[in-house]
């Protein structure tokens, strides 16, 4: 039996769009196993947004057509209503980089979801601006690992050769697992809606080195993460997920580090498979995020 499928879209908003959509997986037999859909009626995606945007995903049953065939079909209707979509096999793991510096927690987290099954990910290589010992004290078995060193001279060289390797392993996916490199605007634009950053969330204060003991010095009562598409504003993309944790007097800025890696790990694994599920849609400077 066929996997199901996983049909996405976003379109201007008009009536009659769930009608023709529904019926046309209706008319090949297709059977509906999961559907959710969202109106922006207020134009509220930010810069690059437009006023009543429809997004939908629709996950489904071929009842034995192939993906290329109904893909092949439902082409003209997309033309029709001038759909962006995409239609893939919902069990198809997202061929995945993982780039990492010298904390591997987030790291070591994914590669153990993705081992138990739970993140439907292929780790193609993992990249590195610093040695293997230096950065990765979990063993990753037979995945690729690529020590590429970045200093301010050899930076384009060394973007260069990551484009390089992304076209090579036919990336899918760059997941910036705490990578503290900052890409250039030419990176950024380059992958954009497919390379996901984590960090901490109390940008835009607590800026530069150790912002976990500035929050402590500030006495601040939460700490978060934020997992977000990368772009050329630094830290600033669409946001995908984002958590928080509690903290008291109690804790020492140790606590906040400890307390703080463990969101972010758990931040970016979530943000990670929403993405391979194809339950993130871009609308505008925001994302829609269909749960699940």
């Amino acid at each position: 039996m066929a996997a199901p499928l996983v049909l996405t879209l976003a379109c201007a908003d008009r009536p009659g769009i769930t009608a023709r959509v529904t019926g046309f997986l209706f008319d090949r037999n297709c059977n509906i196993l999961d559907a959710q859909q969202f109106n922006d009626r207020a134009g509220n995606g930010g810069p690059g947004a437009h006023d009543d945007r429809f997004f939908m995903r629709v996950v489904f049953d071929p009842d034995g057509s192939t993906a290329d065939s109904l893909r092949a079909d439902f082409a003209a209707l997309a033309d029709e209503y001038a759909f962006e979509w995409t239609m893939v096999a919902e069990n198809r793991p997202r061929r995945t980089i993982i780039m990492v510096s010298k904390f591997d927690h987030c790291l070591v987290d994914l590669i153990y979801r993705w081992r138990t099954g739970e993140l439907p990910i292929d780790p193609v290589a993992i990249v590195s601006n610093h040695p293997r010992e230096a950065a990765i004290r979990v063993d990753i078995g037979d995945i690729p690992f690529h020590h590429i060193p970045v200093t301010p001279e050899t930076k384009p060289q060394a973007e260069a050769a990551f484009r390089a390797l992304a076209t090579q392993t036919d990336a899918e996916l760059i997941v910036l697992a705490r990578y503290m490199q900052v890409f250039s605007d030419e990176q950024s634009v380059h992958f954009a809606g497919r390379c996901i950053n984590i960090h901490h969330s109390f940008l835009p204060g607590f800026k530069g080195a150790r912002p976990y003991h500035q929050a402590h010095e500030r006495g601040v009562k939460i700490i978060g993460a934020t997992a977000h598409f990368v772009t050329a504003d630094l830290d600033e993309g669409p946001i995908i997920h984002q958590d928080v944790e509690r903290i008291t007097h109690a804790d020492a800025p140790a606590d906040l580090v400890r307390k703080g890696r463990d969101i972010e790990r758990r931040v970016l694994a979530e943000a990670v498979r929403l993405f391979a599920q194809e339950r993130v849609l871009m609308n505008g400077g925001r994302t829609v995020v269909f749960r699940g």
